[in-house]
């Protein structure tokens, strides 16, 4: 078994594990379509997928974080996502984020 350092390991880093899962068969197939979200919820949904906090998301929309922080969990309730990892990789299949080469 060889253990492999998170903080030095491409693998391990986000950017890294997007680009393995995106790599992936498959991932050349049509953008997921996104319903029941709104035009405002899919811009914070861009901003997660962008790696973004609560607190930098309200920075560059011009709202309070505590705004966006709801705009986040309502994302997670209308989506089914778990949690904020899931709403990044929802983000990429819908194309709202391009894969890092």
């Amino acid at each position: 078994m060889t253990l492999r350092n998170s903080s030095t390991d491409p693998g391990h880093t986000a950017g890294g594990m997007i680009g393995q899962f995106s790599s992936q068969p498959g991932a050349g197939r049509r953008p997921r379509e996104l319903t029941g979200i709104t035009d405002r919820e899919r811009e914070v949904l861009r901003l997660v997928g962008l790696g973004m906090s609560n607190a930098e998301i309200a920075a560059a929309l011009y709202i309070t974080a505590g705004t966006a922080k709801t705009h986040v969990a309502r994302l997670l309730a209308k989506l089914g996502a778990r949690d904020r990892v899931q709403l990044v990789i929802t983000a990429y299949e819908a194309g709202l984020v391009a894969t890092p080469h």
